[in-house]
């Protein structure tokens, strides 16, 4: 089918957050209050903390403000991967934190089982679905890749069944399919917006006062009170917690360790019966191809597909701006993409295309940190891995403001930060050229050029 009659009708928003599930706004603040902890930011991140901190201690004063919507930024238009890894998959974790990895593993699986429990808890109906995820092939050198670390996920326990090709294409029907990975219980489908929805539902039962629509313009530090002003307003607490993701930092030194990359995802209209049966899809894993620049794909409860990623887009400047939610140039090439990879498919239509910006950092998973004497932490640099893991980086957070070791503050990971990026201009060529070097390894098999080697070799392994 031709890409562009495809996406003719296809709305411009994120498919999630048009639904009439999505709850009226929390009121502003007005005037001057205080707390014991001001959660800044109403993502996944400062959900999960605000949630956390009254099941610890009910007797907490919680206020959380968000600047617009709950949920309306990365957190409302992801694909709704909540994957156990902390560390933005097995090889990077690897790469980075050898000696940590057996620990690593367990504690995001066991952060995963928590996020379902909490689910059942609160009563909180997302669409949950533990279907795992399926790790794909589409070239040979993709495959070898997928099965380098065969060896170490069994001595880890993990739980993946290697396929080949005809039991990769009975799982999911793609000509393109050489293989592949089933990783069976540390992935499952979910509704973001409807997550995001649930928890703030969870933390108005559980006492935090919620606003909504209200920017923290500033913060200051008597040493005593940390005071965050909004335009109406003004919280004072004892301790704070940042969960801005990409946003503009309220704490100056976040801003040379983040940059915005755009990613951006089609949703088709509902399959037919038939077309699911052409698919197959019986056990409706979540799908990732094994590219550099890959695509994620899955099935929604009412059987549309989300098609999402290939296209990192880093505009020069590192400027957020609304008008980058949408990119003509990726559709088109995103709706190629799926006909591509599902032919029987041809007559699909879209319905939903959107673009949004996630916080990267030069590790590709989540750094964490204190200021103002320990009174302020922060969690940033999810790099579109964030439904999950914000939950364990919430528990961070928590646990830098007790002030008390635990095992996951004294993790090397936690320890650490990513290397800071360049300033601009250096910032934007830096990375375009890096795009335009993982594109290139793409199209050679795979073999890095003597950049990405480099890069490499610093920690800095960059993919899409």
């Amino acid at each position: 089918m031709d890409p562009l009659k495809a996406l003719a009708d296809a709305e411009r928003k994120p498919y999630w957050l048009d639904s009439p599930a999505r709850p009226e706004p929390q009121p502003r603040l007005f005037g001057h209050t205080t707390a014991d902890l001001v959660v800044v930011g109403g993502g996944f991140t400062g959900l999960w903390t605000a949630l956390m901190a009254k099941e610890r201690d009910p007797s907490l004063d919680v206020v959380l403000l968000e600047g617009r919507r709950i949920g309306w930024a990365a957190t409302g238009r992801n694909g709704g991967f909540c994957m156990a890894t902390l560390t933005h998959g097995l090889a990077n974790g690897l790469e980075r934190w050898p000696e940590e990895i057996d620990r690593l593993e367990r504690m995001g699986v066991e952060n995963l089982d928590e996020i379902e429990r909490t689910l059942e808890r609160h009563g909180i109906d997302c669409s949950f679905e533990r279907t795992g995820e399926l790790h794909v092939a589409t070239e040979d050198w993709q495959l070898d890749g997928l099965n380098e670390h065969l060896d170490l996920i069994s001595d880890l326990g993990l739980d993946y069944v290697p396929l080949d090709q005809e039991q990769v294409r009975a799982e999911v029907n793609s000509p393109t399919y050489l293989g592949g990975l089933w990783e069976r219980s540390g992935c499952a489908m979910l509704d973001p917006a409807r997550l995001a929805w649930g928890l703030r539902e969870a933390c108005l039962r559980l006492g935090v006062r919620v606003h909504e629509r209200t920017p923290v313009r500033s913060l200051t530090d008597d040493g005593t009170t940390i005071t965050l002003r909004t335009p109406y307003g003004a919280v004072g607490a004892r301790h704070v917690a940042l969960g801005t993701g990409v946003f503009p930092p309220l704490l100056r030194r976040l801003k040379h360790f983040v940059v915005p990359v755009y990613d951006y995802a089609l949703m088709t209209e509902p399959l037919t019966g038939a077309q699911l049966d052409a698919v197959g899809w019986r056990n409706r894993q979540g799908v990732g191809d094994s590219g550099n620049q890959f695509h994620y794909y899955r099935l929604t409860d009412d059987n549309r597909i989300l098609w999402g990623g290939y296209d990192a887009v880093y505009y020069n400047g590192g400027l957020v701006k609304p008008e980058y939610d949408q990119r003509d140039e990726t559709f088109v090439k995103l709706a190629r993409h799926f006909y591509d990879t599902f032919p029987q498919l041809d007559g699909v239509r879209f319905t939903h295309r959107w673009g949004g910006v996630i916080d990267t950092c030069s590790r590709f998973s989540a750094f964490y940190g204190q200021a103002h004497g320990g009174r302020l932490v922060y969690a940033a640099g999810y790099t579109g891995m964030g439904v999950g893991a914000t939950r364990f980086g919430a528990n961070v957070m928590l646990d830098l403001l007790s002030g008390k070791p635990t095992d996951r503050t004294e993790l090397r990971m936690v320890k650490e930060k990513p290397m800071p990026f360049p300033p601009e201009p250096v910032r934007s060529g830096v990375i375009q050229f890096t795009r335009w070097s993982i594109a290139q390894a793409d199209q050679h098999q795979g073999r890095r050029n003597l950049w990405l080697r480099a890069l490499d070799r610093m920690g800095l392994g960059f993919d899409s």
